[in-house]
Order: C-alpha cells, then sequence, then structure tokens
C-alpha cells in the first residue's frame, strides 16, 4: 500500500480547515417560525368601556352595560359566534376578566386566525359572519386549547386551571403570546404553557371573544381587556 506523501497531507488538512466545520444540523430545515416577532411595544384599551369601537360582531348577541361587556342570547345559536377587534395582533399580552352568568358551556378568546365565515354552507341562515378559523384559548368549564375548524382540541391539560378558576364567578385571567408560545395565567396562577408544533399555522389576527353555539340561553361578561403588543417582559406579570 502506498503511502500518502507529507505535502499530499498538508494539503488535505489546509483544505478540510478552510471548509470549516459541518454544520449541526446539516440536512435538516432550519425553523425560524418560532421566534416572537419584534414590533413596536405600546399598551391598548381594547374596551373603551362605554362602547365596542373597534370590535364587530352581531348587535343583538353583544352589548354594554356597567362598564362590562355581554355576551347574551336567548335563541339558539347555531355556530359559535364572536365578537371580533378590528386590528389584528401577532405577539401579544392580554390582561382581562371573564364571568360564565347563564349556561355551562364555555367561552374563549380567538387568536392567530381569521374570521371565516365560509365555514359554513349557508352564512346568512346559520349567522357564521363572524365565526372565527384559529387558536382559542377555553374558560371556564372546558379549560384548555382548541383549534377551531383545524386540529379540533389541542394536548393541553385544563387540570390546573379547574383546580383555580371559578365557575360562575370572575375569573382574572392573562394570555402571554409569543411566537409559537401560549401561555395562561388565571387568578394569579400559571395554568398553561404551550407550544405550537405547527408554527405555519400561526398568523397575525383579530382577536375574538366566543359566544358558543348551543340550544339554550348563555350570558358571559367581560371586562378589562388591555393588551400589550410585542411585550418586553418574557413572562406571566399576574402570576403571584
Amino acid at each position: 500500500m502506498k503511502r500518502c506523501c507529507v505535502p499530499c497531507i498538508l494539503l488535505f488538512a489546509l483544505a478540510f480547515l478552510a471548509a470549516g466545520p459541518a454544520p449541526a444540523d446539516k440536512g435538516k430545515k432550519k425553523d425560524t417560525d418560532n421566534q416572537a416577532k419584534k414590533g413596536k411595544s405600546e399598551t391598548i384599551k381594547l374596551f373603551n368601556g362605554k362602547d365596542l369601537d373597534g370590535w364587530e360582531g352581531y348587535e343583538d348577541l353583544w352589548s354594554v352595560k356597567d362598564g362590562v361587556i355581554i355576551a347574551k342570547n336567548t335563541k339558539p345559536v347555531a355556530i359559535s359566534t364572536y365578537l371580533v377587534t378590528k386590528r389584528k395582533f401577532s405577539d401579544f399580552r392580554l390582561v382581562f376578566s371573564a364571568k360564565l352568568v347563564e349556561s355551562e358551556m364555555h367561552s374563549g378568546v380567538a387568536l392567530w386566525g381569521k374570521v371565516n365565515p365560509d365555514v359554513s354552507k349557508d352564512p346568512e341562515k346559520e349567522r357564521s359572519k363572524y365565526t372565527y378559523q384559529g387558536h382559542l384559548v377555553m374558560f371556564p368549564s372546558g379549560w384548555g386549547m382548541y383549534d377551531l375548524f383545524g386540529r379540533n382540541g389541542l394536548p393541553v391539560d385544563g387540570g390546573p386551571a379547574k383546580k383555580v378558576g371559578k365557575q360562575h364567578d370572575w375569573n382574572d385571567m392573562e394570555i402571554l403570546a409569543k411566537g409559537d408560545r401560549v401561555r395562561l395565567a388565571v387568578n394569579g396562577h400559571a395554568v398553561v404553557d404551550w407550544k405550537d408544533p405547527e408554527p405555519k399555522r400561526i398568523m397575525e389576527g383579530p382577536l375574538g371573544l366566543q359566544l358558543h353555539s348551543n340550544k339554550v340561553p348563555q350570558e358571559i361578561h367581560f371586562k378589562g381587556l388591555v393588551l400589550t403588543t410585542f411585550p418586553e417582559e418574557d413572562r406571566l406579570i399576574t402570576v403571584k
């Protein structure tokens, strides 16, 4: 067997060094979708306490009284409907309170999606003009998360929230949505910390307050609704 000469070995070594180390993720597609987006951080009062300025929804189902947004139906609701913000958001912190007054059906806050009336075969009859397609943070009753008109139930444990949540009283909540991560605090306790394994599903979209489809009367109250865009602090600020 022939031996390599010393000059050949030196040339090989110099070529190897010039090429540099092999990338650790060679062959793998880089995923940067999970990074929190950057933008101007500002605090916004989504609800002025007087009317529904800045929001859209069916006027017979949404109203304001004594500084509270009221979602109420006396007739059956065929498809879940939402009061949605006219403005869209991606990364944010939302601090608010909600109370389930009548019925045992959950409500929620929809995010990272879009208003999509086309989920219904008959939008006019089924009143799906303000139906949401995207992520949903649920409360109370079925605490957890849901992918509306997508993957359906998401693998989020609602147990911790049930321990500290109230069924028919005010729940003080904070949603922190950054990148592909959603965190939730209920009454001063961190109860959800979930990262979406499919970040391409995440989009900048309006926020939506949910009035769930139901055959019986319902009433849900919301107040506060203070939002900070691109929050600088990467933590739940209301946790004790």
